[in-house]
């Protein structure tokens, strides 16, 4: 093979646009798709809504050659196409940036790229190829250090370099598929704006796949929207409010009001407090230190930060799953070490992030699964010494009927159930009953719209009920929506505090990027 580049670097293109038209997918008797056609003109940004399972994912796997659809058809620039794989997609410039990296850590972001070629010289010329994408990052609107390893680049960074390597291999245009769950607010708004830049300039078309929608209001210009496979709604960003669009994705399900807040009373007492306290983090390497963290009765203090800044280890520690080497844990004035009988006594319950690994027994049964907390409790309270099976199914469908968990029998073992309908689960077994402290992490990670407003009320409800509330969250909006102080954890450490009311995006995001 020639050590030569053989075919030119890509200047930055002429955008191309799609349309699908009447695209059906079935598996077996489910249709996944239903007759969608959607029109994406040629430098346009347009927005894809729904919930889990509405066919987004379908929709653009069909476009894509992931899938072939069962019928309908895809045009390119107004020629009808037909894509039976992704290197098809790739020869009419569509290309795909997902959800999770798929760069390789241990290169650098220029070997990143011109492995990604179809074409790769056996012998490569680095010369060469330093000087070509140098060029060509010229002609970029990101500003990414392609000498340094991948696994030294932010979050945001590698955002960009997954749609560079798009850019450098020719499409103009790009799926994007939640592309800002892993950034700050500040990294997400520039990498959209400039994004946007480029359809605006005409060199790209984006479909982007979101469930923000402040992102979608900003960045996009155009949206459709899909309910159980079927194309619901269409229409200009500007024409459209969010609550016309929720309304669409969720159909004429009435979502109850979240924020029924009522303010926390200046003699609240503190239920929870974290003083002093030193743990390693997961690697060894470093330390978790929670100087001071106070959560009274009757608030919802959130937590804020980038996954993996100790977020993990602060639950772990509040859970009894990771000893502290300094430092004091203690619940109404008592230490507390998360023991059975103090959780019990103190009313503590948890909501673990990814509840099916973390909060249930998968091959056990629903019904099993909700009598946790109380399987060894008499009716009096005294321990049980036998198991009573009928009370624990009666229980269980009492409790299954209340949450609207979704499964065929309190007989099915939890790991059959859907995400939505396991954390439905947990919450129901959590939330039943005297609840002072409740700690909850992520709660409605990977849900769709409906089960989230729903869990999120729960949570308030619990609140407003007087318990005292410890939101890790990742989702910003979440924590914005949801709590009465936020506090932001970066490096281990709790880095800074505001109520949520007045709270400044922009500051937190500084901080939770570690500029402060």
């Amino acid at each position: 093979m020639s050590t030569v580049r053989d075919t030119p670097l890509p200047q930055p293109g002429k955008a191309v646009g799609i349309d699908t038209i009447d695209m059906t997918m079935r598996f077996g008797s489910f249709t996944a798709l239903d007759h969608v056609s959607i029109k994406v003109p040629p430098g346009s940004f347009h927005a894809l809504l729904g919930e889990n399972g509405a066919g987004k994912s379908t929709l653009v796997k069909c476009i894509m050659g992931f899938y072939h659809a069962t019928s309908g058809s895809l045009s390119v620039d107004g020629h009808e196409v037909a894509i039976s794989s992704p290197r098809d997609a790739a020869s009419y410039g569509l290309g795909m940036v997902y959800q999770h990296f798929t760069l390789v850590p241990s290169l650098t972001g220029a070997e990143n790229l011109v492995i990604s070629r179809a074409q790769v010289p056996a012998i490569i010329s680095w010369a060469k190829e330093r000087k070509d994408l140098s060029a060509f990052m010229e002609r970029m609107p990101f500003d990414i250090p392609l000498d340094r390893r991948v696994s030294e680049l932010a979050a945001g960074e590698k955002q960009k370099l997954e749609i560079v390597k798009q850019l450098y291999l020719g499409r103009s245009f790009l799926v994007l598929d939640e592309p800002t769950s892993v950034l700050t607010p500040a990294e997400a708004d520039e990498m959209l704006g400039l994004v946007r830049g480029m359809t605006e300039r005409g060199e790209l078309t984006v479909l982007m796949i979101s469930h923000k929608f402040h992102e979608v209001t900003k960045f996009a210009d155009a949206v459709s929207i899909l309910r159980r496979g079927k194309l619901v709604g269409t229409g200009k960003i500007g024409e459209l409010s969010t609550a016309d669009m929720a309304a669409m994705m969720i159909g004429d399900v009435k979502l109850a009001s979240l924020d029924t807040r009522v303010p926390v009373s200046q003699t609240a007492k503190p239920v929870l407090k974290v003083e002093q306290v030193k743990a390693p983090d997961r690697s060894g390497l470093k330390t978790i230190e929670i100087e001071n963290l106070e959560v009274r009765s009757g608030e919802i203090v959130g937590i804020a930060g980038i996954s993996g800044n100790g977020q993990k280890e602060l639950t772990e520690i509040l859970a009894g799953q990771r000893p502290t080497d300094a430092g004091r844990v203690s619940v109404k004035g008592e230490a507390y070490g998360a023991t059975r009988l103090e959780t019990r006594k103190n009313n503590v319950r948890f909501i673990p992030e990814e509840p099916l690994q973390n909060a249930c027994a998968p091959r056990m049964t629903v019904s099993e699964n909700l009598s946790f907390r109380t399987f060894d409790l008499r009716a009096d309270g005294k321990d049980a010494i036998w198991l009573n099976r009928s009370k624990m199914k009666k229980r269980a469908k009492a409790l299954i009927s209340d949450f609207k968990v979704k499964t065929a029998s309190s007989s099915s073992p939890i790991a059959a159930l859907s995400g939505g309908n396991v954390q439905r689960a947990v919450l129901a077994r959590e939330l039943t009953g005297e609840v002072d402290l409740l700690i909850v992490s992520n709660p409605c990670f990977g849900l769709d719209f409906s089960a989230v407003a729903e869990i999120r009320a729960r949570i308030m409800k619990a609140r407003n009920s007087g318990a005292a509330v410890l939101l890790l969250s990742e989702d910003l909006d979440e924590l914005l929506e949801m709590s009465d102080r936020i506090v932001v954890i970066s490096g281990g450490r709790l880095v800074y505090e505001t109520p949520a009311r007045s709270a400044d995006i922009g500051v937190i995001g500084a901080h939770m990027a570690g500029h402060h």
